[in-house]
């Protein structure tokens, strides 16, 4: 049987092509759809909104970081993809000793496109994840970052608040955008209000995902920001690593030309 390495390193033996596919991973859920193996993917987490319409008929195995296992059991998987940050560990090694498992780790965009890469050639679409990868190369490429650079925060959750540190997929898209990460924290930190006004961004990005921020939020940090720029931006341009970075850089652009 051929044997892949996931982005942790470890050896995956799995029959090719697989046919009963598990994916636990929404951003990796839209790639495996968008490489033409929706007729292989047999599950998916409650979290899985796209592609939009194709995904409502596939069986729900929980969410992200609560799989129901017994769904996943009797689905009989041949490979399940995952996440390091995104899935829980414990539930992900209890799969790993019955089952072919994937596991991305992925902290910007050349992980993001190795990992297309790795599910493609897993998956027996390896040339479909090398057009896809190129485009994605181009599409960034061809991004020209402002001369003026913003101090910005990047908020994913309220209450607590939490921004987006160092170290994540976030972090490194805000750099391509040319804004400087004000907290140098890693990972996911908590803020409190009198952090958030001694740090000072100039810009603060309020995400759709996962905390749904609206406009009363805008309102509710401009309070402690006055002289801040608080806008709403779309979680998934900035958060999800598959297929759809192809449309986050025209994101990105459109998203620049309001500073402008």
């Amino acid at each position: 049987m051929p044997v892949f390495h996931d982005q942790l390193g470890r050896s995956v033996t799995i029959l090719q092509p697989p046919k009963r596919i598990i994916s636990i991973v929404p951003s990796q859920t839209e790639l495996l759809f968008f490489l033409g193996l929706e007729a292989e993917v047999a599950g998916v987490t409650k979290f899985c909104v796209h592609p939009a319409g194709k995904v409502n008929g596939k069986i729900k195995v929980g969410g992200t970081k609560q799989l129901d296992l017994e769904a996943i059991y009797a689905l009989k998987p041949d490979l399940i993809i995952a996440n390091k940050e995104e899935n829980e560990q414990r539930q992900v090694e209890v799969l790993m000793a019955q089952y072919p498992v994937w596991v991305s780790d992925i902290n910007d965009l050349p992980s993001a496109l190795q990992m297309i890469s790795g599910v493609g050639q897993i998956t027996g679409r390896a040339k479909e994840a090398a057009l896809l990868t190129d485009k994605i190369r181009q599409e960034f490429v061809a991004l020209v970052r402002p001369v003026t650079t913003f101090i910005s925060a990047y908020f994913i959750w309220r209450k607590p608040y939490m921004v987006a540190g160092s170290g994540t997929f976030i972090d490194s898209m805000l750099l391509y955008c040319g804004f400087t990460n004000v907290f140098a924290l890693p990972r996911y930190p908590q803020v409190t209000n009198q952090e958030l006004i001694a740090a000072a961004p100039q810009l603060v990005l309020l995400s759709s995902e996962p905390y749904p921020f609206a406009q009363k939020h805008v309102e509710e940090i401009q309070a402690l920001l006055p002289n801040a720029k608080i806008i709403l931006v779309d979680g998934e341009m900035f958060s999800w690593y598959g297929s759809r970075l192809l449309q986050a850089p025209t994101y990105f652009k459109a998203l620049l030309e309001t500073f402008s």
